[in-house]
């Protein structure tokens, strides 16, 4: 089947007939993304595309070659805008670092364009070499279920249609098209752990893992994965949110597999901090023996207490002390307040004790006095101008952007 074939079909599978009118593509200039590109434009005639390039700023030739992709877009009548990448210190891990970058500068980008939808150039290849890199951190179901197709985050859909197409595959489609790439030499740079997981590609097929087994693993993998979250989403289906914590029943009520458990809380402490990657597995067992011995705990930006019956996870107030946004933005990227106009000079922030301090009514909430002071609060200045939560609304609410139905659905679809 060609590439072409290929894309098509991946984006039927993605998209059905519901089709959004913008798609994003993520363009390096490299052979993968400029391929994508490519396959994109001729899978999808009616829908409007733009492209952006990620300037790392690493390699003197990174804005010559930025524009290069600029001007081939501009030849595809292709919408096209340059991200340069100005925080890399140079300390850390740098791909890390630049993973995480470009994925804000991307998601940013995307909203500013009311862009639901960015696609990336990711392989067969690329497939293959994330499960042996996982299966060498000792990662288990999660990792080694590898990249999915589509994945939710930072107000995003990140699609991968390519995941089944060969990277040489990819080049001789634009071999055919006479459209030429760029070869960054850090894919050659054997400092790097996914640079050596490629040079020992051909070592790996005398064993016979070769990258069809590989993405074949990563299926099965994800299989189990769906699985896995399945029964914990059936597990998180006994939860109810009580504005903004989540109460777990407390698994002595119902006794659940360990693993299911272990997901069920990862899930939740996520959704309550907005958190996009989990917590470490040895920290989240770590949290739930020492619960079951009837400690409280603090994990992921949460506050996790007994109850009795239930378990509380809520916000922790370390985790948002700092943290102001303006009047109409999400808070804590959760809440939302609605009300009158707010005066100027206005910010949403936490509770705190100093505001709690100022609510009479506040024991009438039903919350712990530690969730109240992780709750969002309007000020002015040091001027407390509205605590909805803790009783003292004075015109304004403050409201979940998602509900309880979103803290199972979204486990579900992980």
């Amino acid at each position: 089947m060609s590439c072409a074939a290929q894309a098509s079909e991946a984006y039927a599978r993605l998209f059905g007939s519901a089709l959004p009118e913008r798609i994003g593509v993520a363009l390096s200039g490299g052979g993968d993304s400029t391929a994508l590109l490519l396959l994109t434009r001729e899978a999808l005639p009616g829908v409007k595309l733009f492209a952006a390039t990620v300037d790392h700023r690493l390699r003197e030739e990174s804005a010559t070659e930025a524009a290069q992709a600029g001007a081939l877009c501009q030849s595809l009548d292709i919408p096209h805008e340059i991200l340069p990448w100005e925080g890399w210190a140079g300390e850390g891990n740098l791909q890390d670092a630049a993973r995480s970058a470009r994925r804000s500068l991307l998601s940013d980008w995307a909203e500013r364009h009311q862009i639901s939808h960015v696609t990336l150039g990711h392989t067969r290849e690329d497939q293959a070499e994330t499960v042996l890199l996982r299966l060498a951190r000792g990662s288990g179901v999660d990792g080694l279920s590898a990249m999915a197709p589509v994945r939710v985050g930072q107000g995003v859909h990140w699609l991968r249609p390519l995941l089944d197409i060969g990277r040489e595959a990819l080049r001789d489609y634009l071999r055919e098209k006479d459209v030429a790439w760029v070869d960054d030499p850090s894919n050659d740079d054997e400092r790097y752990d996914r640079v050596k997981a490629r040079s020992m590609a051909k070592e790996l097929a005398r064993l016979g893992l070769t990258p069809d087994r590989l993405v074949r693993t990563a299926a099965q993998m994800a299989m189990a994965r769906d699985a896995l979250n399945d029964g914990a989403a059936a597990y998180l289906g006994r939860a109810r949110v009580d504005k903004g914590d989540v109460l777990m029943p407390n698994p002595h009520q119902f006794p659940t597999p360990r693993e299911l458990l272990l997901r069920a809380f990862a899930h939740a402490l996520c959704w309550v901090s907005s958190a996009v990657y989990r917590p470490r597995y040895e920290s989240l067992t770590g949290l739930l023996d020492g619960m079951e011995e009837g400690k409280a705990a603090t994990l992921h930006g949460c506050r996790i207490t007994s109850e009795g019956t239930v378990w509380r996870v809520a916000r922790e107030y370390a985790a948002v002390s700092q943290l102001a946004t303006p009047p109409a933005a999400l808070w804590d990227k959760r809440w939302q307040f609605h009300g009158p106009t707010p005066p100027s000079g206005t910010h949403l922030a936490a509770l705190g004790a100093v505001g709690l301090a100022e609510c009479e009514n506040w024991r009438d909430s039903g919350l712990p006095r530690a969730s109240l002071m992780a709750s969002p609060a309007l000020w002015q200045g040091e001027r407390l101008l509205s605590a909805p939560l803790a009783g003292r609304p004075e015109g304004w609410t403050a409201r979940l952007c998602h509900g309880a139905e979103h803290l199972v659905s979204t486990l579900r679809h992980d």
